[in-house]
């Protein structure tokens, strides 16, 4: 997007927005007419399900009191809920990030399709709980559909926690994470021996280490996966710059280095969804377009893999 592109108004934006989608049946131009729904997966043991691109909002929503950053995280969220995004995850640990999308949320309008996911991320059952209902009030939702205990952190206090709320119908789904190659070991055992719903964990392109054990062992417990540092925090996009997309991208829809980045990860049968965080409408729109159209199967993924690995 350029300069005069972001000078245009939050209305004309909005209304060009609008037109483009209603044009492509919220899909991008060029797809096949089967393909212009958004890819879905299946919450594993359930009948709901998830479009595979989410949204993060790690850092990039921990904003104060800039109007002008603001706005622009309203269109981002417009764009993504525009697009057919339904599951935005945060957590206390992302500053001022909950208090942020509440805030938007309310601005923009309540969407029904909105999936809320965050995290209790402290020491101690009374703080956890504390912690999570104030979190509650931060986004100004009804109830959480996953609440997930961040990096593992006094798990076994908050998970006594979850358990309760789960039967008493105050959230959805009970989750666990980690990040950047962290406590795989340990969250393996802890996976194989207590009931959550949900796992969430880095893996990309250049990172993947979860393929050996990880994501096995979810597609065997029956764990909906979701996938976060897609990018490596902007490394995949570094190494492969001013170098072309190959041309076989196009037999998978695929018209970016982002979308060619998250359709590899998607497209793993224990992935669920994956989360990328971004500040821009530019990027979440291309983000979003990887939610739509061919995946890459078996034999794709393994080419992907070594034209990658070339660089």
């Amino acid at each position: 997007m350029n300069a005069q592109d972001y000078a245009m108004s939050r209305r004309t934006f909005l209304g060009a927005l609008a037109a483009t989608l209603a044009a492509v049946g919220l899909a991008p131009a060029g797809l096949r007419a089967a393909d212009k729904a958004p890819l879905r997966k299946v919450i594993p043991g359930t009948a709901d399900s998830l479009p595979v691109i989410g949204l993060g909002s790690s850092r990039t929503f921990d904003i104060r009191s800039d109007e002008t950053a603001l706005t622009n995280l309203a269109e981002v969220l417009e764009a993504f809920f525009a697009n057919g995004g339904e599951l935005i995850d945060s957590s206390p640990m992302y500053g001022a990030a909950e208090q942020v999308i509440g805030a938007l949320l309310q601005r923009i309008g309540q969407q029904k399709r909105l999936f809320a996911a965050t995290k209790v991320w402290t020491d101690g059952r009374q703080a956890g709980i504390r912690q999570m209902e104030n979190s509650l009030r931060l986004w100004g939702v009804p109830r959480f559909d996953l609440m997930q205990i961040h990096n593992l952190r006094d798990w076994q206090a908050h998970l006594q926690t979850l358990k309760a709320w789960k039967a008493e119908g105050k959230i959805g789904y009970i989750g666990i994470t980690t990040s950047h190659g962290r406590s795989h070991r340990e969250l393996e055992e802890i996976l194989r021996s207590e009931p959550f719903d949900f796992v969430q964990f880095s893996y990309n392109i250049a990172d993947r280490s979860v393929e050996e054990r990880l994501l096995p062992l979810a597609a065997e417990r029956g764990l909906a996966v979701l996938i976060n540092r897609p990018y490596q925090r902007g490394d995949l996009f570094r190494k492969v710059k001013g170098r072309q997309l190959p041309d076989w991208a196009a037999e998978i829809d695929c018209a970016s280095w982002g979308q060619f980045f998250l359709k590899f990860i998607v497209a793993h049968p224990a992935v669920t969804c994956v989360i990328p965080a971004t500040a821009k409408v530019h990027h979440l729109q291309d983000n979003m377009g990887a939610g739509f159209g061919r995946l890459p199967d078996a034999a794709t993924r393994k080419r992907m893999l070594d034209y990658f690995a070339a660089f």
